[in-house]
């Protein structure tokens, strides 16, 4: 298939293809014909499993890290396995965030108790 029938399979757009080819996230496409990229459904799949990935929040560069394994053989068990590290540790960095809001939400608490107090305190004089 041409590049705009995989766009369009793939819900992405042309240029989106061309950008996942020059990270490598892609092989390069074959060329045929007057020069036109011609594309296989390993291709469509990689795309497919590109968009999974980042709906799980995985970065470009963490897929391209991964996006392989996932081809290797059928049951696709080390990519799962180094996808379920990478997620454990985008939870650990999130539990980390989410403990440093909630201190700098406390933070905020007390100076604005400490500021309403001393306001109350100058207003009753």
């Amino acid at each position: 298939m041409r590049i705009g029938e995989l766009a369009l399979k793939a819900g992405v757009t042309p240029r989106t293809i061309r950008y996942y080819e020059d990270l490598g996230l892609l092989g390069p496409a074959e060329r045929q014909g007057k020069g036109f990229r011609y594309y296989t459904e390993l291709e469509l799949a990689r795309l497919r499993k590109i968009d999974a990935l980042k709906g799980l929040g995985l970065s470009l560069e963490e897929i391209s890290g991964i996006i392989d394994l996932f081809f290797e053989e059928p049951t696709m068990l080390r990519g799962k396995q180094k996808l379920l590290e990478i997620l454990q540790t985008h939870l650990q960095e999130t539990d980390e965030k989410i403990a440093a809001l909630e201190q700098f939400r406390g933070d905020l608490q007390a100076n604005i108790a400490r500021i309403q107090q001393y306001i109350e305190e100058v207003s009753n004089q």
